[in-house]
């Protein structure tokens, strides 16, 4: 499952081959990972894609299903 401009959920465990050869793995039930490459934890998702807020704003459709 992906929302445009956002992660990919995939089911766990999990473990992704890096560019580098190195492997990133987790246990979790449910991973997102990047696909904007902004995350500061790539190649997991850190919600980067979202950007900034505007103050007041009514929140997005994403953003009502986290809450």
């Amino acid at each position: 499952m992906q929302e445009p401009g956002g992660p990919m959920l995939v089911e766990g465990p999990v473990e992704v081959v890096q560019e580098d050869g190195t492997i990133a793995r987790s246990d979790r039930p449910v991973v997102a990972l990047c696909t904007c490459r902004r995350s500061l934890i790539f190649p997991w998702c850190d919600t980067s894609h979202r950007g900034r807020k505007r103050r007041n704003a009514p929140p997005t459709a994403s953003e009502r299903r986290t809450e």
